[in-house]
């Protein structure tokens, strides 16, 4: 009997809400798929950033990654593909043999980005001296920082400005 594919989706997602290491191990494959030469620091960033801070445990967390990357490689074999890790100072990481440098759906997103790239906004950057740039950088961070904080306030109203604005930066960490 085969399964449908969407039976199979439905209940590694309902098993993803409930185990922690399902979850990393999806986030793993996941960034896998669409992304290539990351090393095990940017790979355990990439999926705190989508399961939080401290997703691999205190203690053990190298053990910990090595056990998922080689679950989610043996997935991944299974599929047909291969991931290897390259040691190059240009290109060091993790990458799928034979597939390019991202996957076809974060390539899409990027090229959807570039058309919104206003030229003429990228021409008044340029005229910008480097102090410029980085004040604006620094409103741009400060402003952030602000909207976070007041709506951390917003759902805690308890909350002081000052622990509103320690918490908004924690959350970017």
């Amino acid at each position: 009997m085969s399964v449908p594919p969407a039976a199979l989706h439905d209940l590694l997602e309902d098993a993803i809400s409930r185990d922690r290491t399902t979850a990393r191990r999806a986030a793993l494959l996941r960034i896998l798929h669409q992304e290539r030469f990351l090393t095990r620091a940017q790979l355990i960033v990439r999926v705190e950033g989508v399961l939080g801070v401290g997703c691999f445990g205190n203690a053990a967390w190298v053990d910990t990654f090595y056990r998922d990357m080689k679950v989610v490689k043996r997935a991944l074999r299974a599929a047909g593909y291969q991931v290897a890790y390259s040691r190059s100072l240009l290109r060091p990481g993790y990458y799928v043999r034979n597939q390019p440098s991202i996957g076809s759906e974060l390539s899409a997103a990027l090229d959807g980005s570039i058309m919104e790239v206003n030229p003429t906004q990228i021409a008044i950057y340029k005229q910008l001296s480097i102090k410029q740039r980085f004040q604006q950088g620094c409103s741009i961070s400060n402003l952030a920082r602000q909207v976070v904080a007041h709506r951390l306030r917003q759902r805690n109203p308890i909350l002081s400005l000052a622990e509103a604005h320690r918490l908004a930066i924690q959350k970017g960490a």
